[in-house]
């Protein structure tokens, strides 16, 4: 089996793109079908698309828990720190390997891992 689609929902697209580009993710804007403007990005062969709310939703669904390795971990820490991204872990070694966990702006934790 593998992951081929992961959607997220948020009421600002633009701020949670900016969050996730800051993770090195690329997006492209556009829609297809019926569909609404959207946020569009490919990671390891795995679609990440950001969606505005649906018309039923008030908020963000903040439960969703991602996690990334990064490339270049340090380089990511520095800049969202930088940017004044909430931690909600600082980096450090745990069972899972090195890693922090930030907020993003839907209040989801991110797990960030360093590659090994």
């Amino acid at each position: 089996m593998k992951l081929k689609l992961l959607v997220i929902r948020t009421a600002n697209t633009q701020k949670l793109v900016d969050f996730y580009q800051l993770l090195g993710v690329s997006f492209d804007y556009h829609k297809h079908g019926n569909s609404p403007y959207h946020y569009s990005a490919t990671v390891d062969g795995t679609v990440m698309e950001i969606y505005p709310l649906t018309k039923n939703q008030t908020e963000a669904d903040g439960n969703l828990r991602l996690g990334f390795e990064l490339e270049d971990f340090d380089k990511v820490i520095k800049l969202l720190k930088e940017s004044q991204v909430r931690f909600a872990s600082e980096p450090a070694q745990t069972d899972f390997g090195f890693m922090a966990v930030v907020v993003d702006p839907d209040d989801r934790k991110v797990e960030l891992y360093k590659k090994p």
